[in-house]
């Protein structure tokens, strides 16, 4: 038999309350908010106020006079190709040392590590320093170039955009490495092994299965390394100097020797632009392809 009917009261059931509830452990990043916005986002906002006021109020013509400059676009061109170089050759060598640093075991992965991570405790100006003294006429790398039949006589790299495209890669090449090793560490080896049991080379086990699961941290070491080089400002002011001026280095002296803030501004956001557009479409990008590597 069916059990008997509720008997009808009357009531209405309570509804569930949709109130959402903060989590208390999201509480915890307030205080690193609070600073951000004090510290980097207030001057940030005075910065791109600075950058759209004319005479009128707030206006464009600032940004339209810069662009309209072909000197502007030879800045702009120069810092975009810089950038573009830089990361190249930092994701051409740290690659490989990324692969090998994660399959490496034991001590030797520590050495390894250590000798990633140890750079970054060595301030930029003293490697742009040690560079001017690397890449100068007498230097290392002119001497290696001949030493191998490269070159027939010494030449100075020193003030050249290739020397200020390997100085730069030196500074930046631990955050190339670091990403891509920390993905590789988390791919089962076993995939490769099953691809090797199918009949695959090793060209073809790398390119259908190393690299696409590899993807997102590629992504998201050129995002750190496209970043930091296209707003470098020391590296091309010792290694390189004046002669070639990058939108950081044109930044600085609008600020610093020409006194113009109005220039400096616009610089200074176009620069930031430039970056945030890199960043937010590299982070979608690195999730995306971790989302379809997860499916």
């Amino acid at each position: 038999m069916s059990a008997p009917a509720a008997p009808l009261t009357g009531r209405v059931p309570a509804r569930r309350s949709l109130s959402v509830r903060p989590d208390p452990v999201a509480l915890l990043a307030l205080p690193a908010f609070a600073y951000l916005a004090a510290a980097y986002g207030w001057p940030l906002l005075v910065l791109l106020g600075r950058s759209l006021s004319g005479p009128q109020g707030i206006s464009l013509t600032p940004l339209a006079q810069f662009l309209s400059d072909p000197f502007s676009w030879r800045v702009i061109g120069n810092t975009v190709r810089t950038a573009l170089l830089v990361t190249l050759v930092c994701l051409l060598a740290g690659y490989p040392a990324a692969v090998a640093l994660a399959r490496a075991r034991g001590a030797v992965q520590g050495l390894l590590l250590l000798s990633v991570i140890l750079p970054l405790s060595v301030g930029v100006v003293v490697k742009a320093y040690a560079w001017q003294i690397v890449l100068r006429r007498d230097g290392v790398v002119s001497g290696l170039l001949v030493g191998l039949g490269i070159w027939d006589a010494p030449q100075r790299l020193l003030f050249t955009e290739t020397g200020l495209v390997i100085g730069a890669a030196n500074v930046f090449l631990p955050f190339m490495i670091l990403p891509i090793y920390a993905v590789i560490r988390q791919i089962d080896p076993r995939l490769a092994e099953a691809a090797a049991t199918l009949g695959a080379s090793p060209l073809r086990r790398f390119l259908g299965v190393t690299l696409p699961l590899t993807l997102p941290g590629i992504v998201s070491g050129i995002a750190f390394v496209f970043s930091l080089a296209v707003s470098m400002y020391v590296v091309p002011s010792l290694v390189i100097g004046d002669r070639f001026q990058t939108l950081a280095t044109l930044t600085g002296r609008a600020f610093l020797f020409m006194r113009d803030e109005q220039l400096g501004s616009t610089t200074a956001v176009l620069l930031l632009a430039v970056a945030v557009a890199v960043v937010v479409g590299s982070t979608a990008l690195a999730r995306r392809l971790g989302g379809g590597g997860q499916s």
